[in-house]
């Protein structure tokens, strides 16, 4: 956590790619016509009246959108202060994931692609880009770690149902990270006919903002829904967790710029910071390129990747996305590192206190409450970006 916060700072995208010191699109000369082609098209194609109208057609009629904003009674008065939950769970496919997914579908059939190749951790992203793959008829193929897939079985079986190609990445830690690396190579080797869905704010530019934009209606929804509920628009607190980190960059994006709201983001310290198994960026990370984009991540003294850790799939990656390193570069938000043993206490808590049992990894942001400084007349709203379905065998254990 900073102390300080930098109020010049801008948390928009310049023209480039950047946010403060950290973005840009540091890519092989073999993927520049691939990022390229996508840089000069993307905003034109999102700004467009007939993609707008699809897009949310399909957030209203497919997803389930506007998801609810839910004042957790019980949990509130355990913690002292008034918290609402953003139900992101109740998407379909039981994620936030499936926002990015239909807003890159569009524009993946805009730009004349057939096929999709993603990458997926937990596995929510693949299950939910292989989704819209069968609802637009495109070929998909999902790299996933091949550890994810003895974790993560019930998302690699829902994957290879909805008629996903899931292939299994051997190298490294075999987790997201590798994922991603053999996910762009598929597609360097495909530059013509593929697109590549990246399921957070990660990689080279411009994705880290087009996968934000298409979240934004996380934020854009609580706004309004607050408004009605409250009066107010804007809560004392928005906490998320953070791996990539997409969830967060929605959930965050139309309070960035309103220094009266603080941004909590939760980052998975697997068994503790200094343990040798985290994934606490921010507390263990420094600058440096990691897929494409210029970011804080887990690196030694030479700049090697450090092999992440968290109990959670979707958490256990060894940086994070470009805006949360600028974040947290201008203290602009609460970072806080979330053990394994803090995020399942809170996530049997949530599942006790509101008979709603979350992902692990939004477990994490419910454990980071207990490290923030609430007050009783703090309205704090904490975006639910899962649910707890696909790890009950995790969490099974520890009845």
């Amino acid at each position: 956590m900073q102390d300080t916060i930098d109020t010049q700072a801008s948390f928009d995208v310049s023209n480039t790619g950047f946010y403060g010191r950290f973005g840009g699109a540091f890519i092989p000369e073999m993927l520049y016509p691939n990022v390229e082609e996508l840089r000069q098209n993307y905003l034109s194609i999102i700004g467009d009246s007939s993609f707008q109208a699809e897009f949310w057609q399909l957030l209203e009629d497919y997803v389930g959108r506007p998801t609810p904003l839910f004042l957790a009674k019980r949990l509130s008065a355990q913690k002292g202060a008034t918290i609402y939950l953003k139900r992101e769970d109740l998407c379909h496919t039981g994620a936030h994931k499936i926002n990015n997914t239909i807003g890159q579908i569009l524009v993946a059939q805009r730009l004349g692609k057939k096929r999709i190749v993603a990458e997926t951790g937990a596995g929510q992203h693949g299950v939910a880009t292989a989704t819209v793959c069968a609802l637009m008829g495109l070929e998909c193929i999902v790299y996933m770690g091949s550890i994810d897939m003895e974790r993560q079985k019930p998302n690699v079986d829902r994957m290879r149902m909805l008629g996903a190609t899931v292939v299994p990445a051997k190298s490294g830690s075999q987790t997201l990270k590798d994922a991603t690396n053999e996910a762009m190579r598929h597609w360097i080797n495909n530059p013509v006919d593929t697109h590549y869905i990246i399921g957070s704010v990660v990689g080279p530019h411009p994705y880290p903002d087009m996968v934000a934009r298409f979240q934004s209606v996380i934020s854009q929804e609580i706004r309004q829904q607050l408004l009605t509920k409250t009066g107010r628009e804007n809560p004392d607190y928005v906490v998320a967790c953070v791996g990539g980190g997409s969830n967060a960059a929605g959930a965050f994006y139309h309070f960035l710029h309103e220094p009266s709201v603080r941004l909590v983001a939760a980052e998975a310290a697997g068994m503790g910071v200094t343990s040798g198994h985290s994934a606490a960026t921010t507390a263990l990370g420094k600058p440096g390129v990691l897929h494409g984009s210029r970011t804080i991540l887990m690196q030694t003294e030479d700049g090697q990747v450090t092999e992440p850790y968290s109990i959670s799939a979707g958490l256990d990656y060894p940086g994070i996305g470009p805006l949360h390193a600028h974040l947290f570069d201008s203290g602009r938000g609460d970072f806080y590192a979330i053990t394994d043993e803090e995020a399942l206490a809170a996530g049997f808590n949530l599942s006790k206190q509101e008979g709603i049992i979350p992902a692990l990894e939004t477990s994490h942001a419910l454990a980071s409450l207990d490290k923030m400084s609430l007050n009783a007349d703090d309205v704090v709203v904490i975006c639910l970006s899962g649910r707890g379905d696909k790890d009950l065998s995790t969490y099974s254990k520890h009845l």
